[in-house]
């Protein structure tokens, strides 16, 4: 019953919210296109309800580049896109992903395909619940906590799904977004995240790594 009340709540907040930011949005838009080259908009698959991909929506905060493991990660962030991140504004797209119902606006952070190939059974259940644009992972260290970890807070968050959860997530998001806490640039990249967590699931079974 709660998802159901969720869902209608999401839409609704992100219909006012498209209408507030569309100017602000544009703006930006304008911004990221005169300072480089490529689409101010990066659309990328990721894993959504079910394990089912979609499209996700974000400001291109790096530089135009088709390699997204490159861990040299702050050489690829622009000088807008690293305000962009830290302040999370790179996210604002991501209202469309929820009217779509791609999202919702609390719940673990949606990946690229390439983790759910590497999840165990139990990390699977990540995937039980809409992805959102902040999650309780989010809320308690963001990009310096390790993939783990960030899967512990996921799957507690699934557990736990409830309206007295997702406030207890929005002040937690609140509080980061003030504080600046977890808004530093990842010290890892994608590359390294993908082989600690096949690492973690396989040391026990001897398989080989699947190439990245």
């Amino acid at each position: 019953m709660y998802r159901i009340v969720k869902r209608c709540l999401d839409f609704a907040l992100a219909f006012f919210l498209v209408l507030l930011t569309l100017v602000p949005m544009g703006i930006l838009y304008v911004l990221i296109h005169l300072e480089s080259s490529g689409s101010p908009i990066f659309v990328q698959n990721r894993t959504g309800l079910h394990g089912k991909v979609f499209h996700m929506y974000k400001f291109r905060s790096m530089v135009a580049s088709n390699d997204i493991y490159d861990f040299k990660q702050e050489n690829k962030y622009t000088k807008l896109g690293k305000i962009l991140r830290k302040t999370s504004l790179d996210e604002l797209p991501q209202l469309f992903n929820v009217l779509k119902g791609d999202m919702s606006f609390i719940g673990p952070r949606p990946w690229i395909p390439d983790y759910y190939e590497r999840f165990n059974e139990e990390q699977k259940h990540r995937v039980d619940v809409l992805p959102g644009i902040t999650g309780l992972a989010q809320c308690k260290g963001r990009n310096n906590i390790p993939v783990q970890e960030k899967i512990s807070y996921d799957l507690e968050y699934v557990d736990h799904l409830s309206f007295g959860m997702d406030l207890k997530v929005f002040f937690l998001t609140m509080k980061a977004l003030f504080t600046k806490e977890g808004a530093d640039l990842p010290k890892s990249g994608i590359h390294e995240e993908l082989v600690a967590l096949e690492r973690q699931n396989r040391k026990e079974t001897g398989e080989d790594l699947i190439a990245v």
